[in-house]
């Protein structure tokens, strides 16, 4: 008997030969059917959430669109309303005193941008937070991380934040534009660029200066309304002071009928007054109103007039420093000089000449 027929006598299966291959099960029709009853089913059962999802998030992207483009459309139609305005007024008695309709332009305009950056980015921000609330994500942990990202950059950033927000302000209140004359207490010279976060001045000697918007604590701005050009005269006080105020007064007349003084100047050349009396001079103080940046301008020209008028009409200009008087009495030239020390030789030249001299009436009688 062979082993084939003893092991199937004793109910054990022969191993398959290295000749035989194992079997491969093949899907057949009824199993394909069974996958595709159960896809279907669970479409069947779970259409109506992903229809119910999808919908939202279509509903949250459409309101959102809306809005953002009613938004910047409201912020585009108010600047327009805003340039509209500086136009009205531009070339009116009004006007003249405002900042030109260009820079207001421009000023308007970069608020418009940084209003509708603003709003986009608030808009779009909170229709994408709800779209992942919409699909079930829980927000906690990423507002929490948000949260404490923003502390953190607040911390390390607060300087940069500082002057971003101090930029906008700047902006906002127009408290000054390209081309001001300004005194902002860490440095003054013209305005040659603005920024949210940096403006750069150019200085008197043709240096740039960059100052941190957070750094400015106060602003003076020589550029808007008017200016004030002061001159203080100072004659004897015996002068005739209504002579003086007639010669000013004639050269102030003078002076305003000319160009371009009559452009520079916004107001009459008035004689104040006295300013101060002194008992070897008076001051008499001249002003005038005059366009913005052009008051140093006016007054080196006013002096200028006022001292050949003076000259003209015999009137001395008085005044300066004076020089002190030289009072003091000669010095002694011993007095430099250092005391001898206990061991030098007293009978050296040295000791002799820092010795101080015995008076005359001290001194020995004469035999």
């Amino acid at each position: 008997m062979s082993l084939s027929a003893v092991l199937l006598a004793a109910g054990a299966s022969p191993s398959p030969t290295p000749s035989e291959s194992p079997t491969v099960t093949v899907p057949t029709l009824q199993d394909a059917q069974e996958s595709a009853t159960n896809a279907a089913g669970w479409v069947e059962e779970n259409w109506s959430t992903w229809l119910a999802i999808g919908l939202r998030v279509l509903l949250i992207l459409v309101i959102a669109g809306i809005l953002r483009v009613v938004v910047r459309r409201a912020i585009t139609k108010l600047i327009d309303r805003m340039n509209r305005t500086v136009q009205a007024v531009d070339g009116t008695a009004l006007g003249g005193l405002l900042v030109n309709a260009e820079r207001r332009r421009q000023r308007s305009q970069a608020i418009g941008s940084v209003l509708r950056s603003v709003a986009s980015f608030l808009i779009l921000g909170t229709a994408g937070l709800m779209i992942l609330g919409t699909f079930e994500i829980n927000l906690a942990p990423l507002l929490a991380s948000a949260g404490v990202a923003g502390v953190a950059i607040g911390f390390g950033a607060r300087n940069l934040v500082t002057d971003f927000l101090s930029g906008v302000f700047m902006i906002l209140e127009d408290q000054y534009g390209v081309g001001d004359q300004i005194d902002a207490g860490v440095a003054s010279g013209e305005v040659i660029e603005v920024g949210l976060r940096v403006t750069k001045l150019r200085g008197d000697n043709g240096e740039i200066w960059y100052v941190r918007n957070g750094e400015v604590k106060r602003i003076g701005n020589l550029s808007q309304g008017w200016a004030t050009a002061g001159v203080d005269v100072t004659v004897r006080p015996s002068e005739d002071l209504a002579k003086v105020k007639q010669t000013i007064d004639a050269v102030a007349e003078k002076m305003s009928k000319e160009e371009p003084w009559n452009e520079l100047l916004w107001g009459p050349i008035e004689v104040l007054g006295l300013d101060s009396v002194f008992l070897d001079s008076m001051v008499v103080r001249v002003s005038a109103k005059t366009m913005p940046g052009k008051a140093l301008t006016v007054e080196r020209e006013l002096r200028w007039r006022i001292k050949r008028a003076f000259d003209a009409a015999d009137i001395p200009i008085v005044g300066g420093p004076a020089v002190p008087a030289d009072t003091d009495a000669a010095a002694d030239p011993t007095a430099g000089m250092a005391p001898p020390s206990v061991y030098a030789n007293t009978g050296s030249p040295q000791s002799a000449a820092a010795s101080p001299l015995t008076p005359p009436s001290a001194a020995a009688p004469m035999k």
